[in-house]
């Protein structure tokens, strides 16, 4: 058995807002399940499970917050894109983009309900 990280969830106050942004930003799939109130994910693309993960000493992404819990980065084709939407559909960027040589370019955004992830477009490998 692997012990691969295959799931994550995405805590809101407004569901249906949450929802919207998400669809919106990233062109995920919602399809209820369970309790009312409860979706599967459907990301789309790729191998299925995250594969890659970190551990590192706990920070501040947006200024006089503490991250708290499991930090999440979505991979995404073009950056810039990718944060317009964010801005055009409700998100804000917690703090500015960034290079990281040999990973790509980071950003990290508060979503509709507050919550804190991060966005990659990956430098392309030669």
């Amino acid at each position: 058995m692997s012990n691969d990280i295959e799931y994550f969830a995405i805590n809101a106050d407004d569901v249906p807002r949450a929802r919207q942004f998400y669809t919106a930003v990233f062109g995920w799939a919602f399809e209820p399940w369970g309790p009312p109130g409860f979706y599967l994910i459907a990301t789309g693309g790729g191998a299925t499970g995250i594969h890659q993960g970190a551990l590192h000493e706990r920070r501040d992404l947006v200024p006089g917050h503490r991250m708290l819990g499991f930090e999440c980065t979505i991979t995404v084709e073009n950056i810039d894109e990718t944060i317009r939407a964010i801005e055009a559909s409700g998100g804000r960027l917690a703090a500015p983009k960034f290079h990281i040589p040999t990973v790509g370019t980071v950003a990290y955004f508060l979503d509709t309900e507050g919550n804190v992830a991060g966005i990659c477009q990956r430098e392309p490998h030669t």
